[in-house]
């Protein structure tokens, strides 16, 4: 387990490392009392979201990736895509970081970032609820926009309008119809 002692935390903002501390001693008590899985799943999330606030995007990454293991363990399925939703995000936000000094890391990151969304669309085409998968696809299509892929962003939102004029159109026309038999 990652400790405070990080030479990148030295001079941040006392919240976010309280934030921090609280979410490693959640995982901690997790890990300790064998907590079931999703219990560690979300602590490990926790602890990610904690570091990525204070900017200690390589521990952030490590954690999600923890949380994203244990989220296909115990077969979280909208745990698993909102957790790539994240990691994608974060390759972006990593992509963005590196991009004057390191060229070749932020390309490397934004493919990443692209393979992430995709698998993150992927996942979420198979869930029950389709108000999900639009919201998936429409947070990836976002990451997508942002790493510069505009075209499959574009494809992404396309099939998520789809969605909702195939799921809400239906429940509008049902809800009109409802109001006109109390108009009568």
């Amino acid at each position: 387990m990652q400790t405070l002692s990080h030479p990148s935390l030295a001079l941040v903002d006392g919240a976010a490392r309280d934030t921090l501390t609280l979410a490693l001693r959640t995982l901690e008590l997790a890990e300790q009392a064998g907590a079931a899985p999703t219990a560690r799943l979300q602590a490990l999330a926790l602890v990610a979201r904690a570091y990525r606030g204070l900017g200690a995007l390589s521990q952030a990454e490590s954690y999600l990736q923890q949380a994203l293991r244990w989220a296909d363990c115990v077969g979280g399925a909208d745990a698993g895509v909102d957790l790539l939703c994240e990691l994608a995000e974060l390759a972006v936000q990593r992509a963005d970081g590196c991009i004057e000094d390191d060229p070749v890391a932020a390309r490397l990151a934004r493919e990443r970032a692209r393979d992430l969304c995709f698998d993150a669309a992927a996942r979420a085409s198979r869930t029950a609820d389709a108000q999900w998968e639009v919201h998936v696809l429409l947070r990836v299509s976002d990451v997508l926009d942002r790493s510069g892929d505009r075209h499959d962003a574009i494809s992404l939102q396309c099939r998520a309008l789809q969605l909702l004029v195939q799921y809400e159109l239906p429940m509008l026309d049902n809800a009109a119809a409802a109001f006109d038999q109390t108009l009568m």
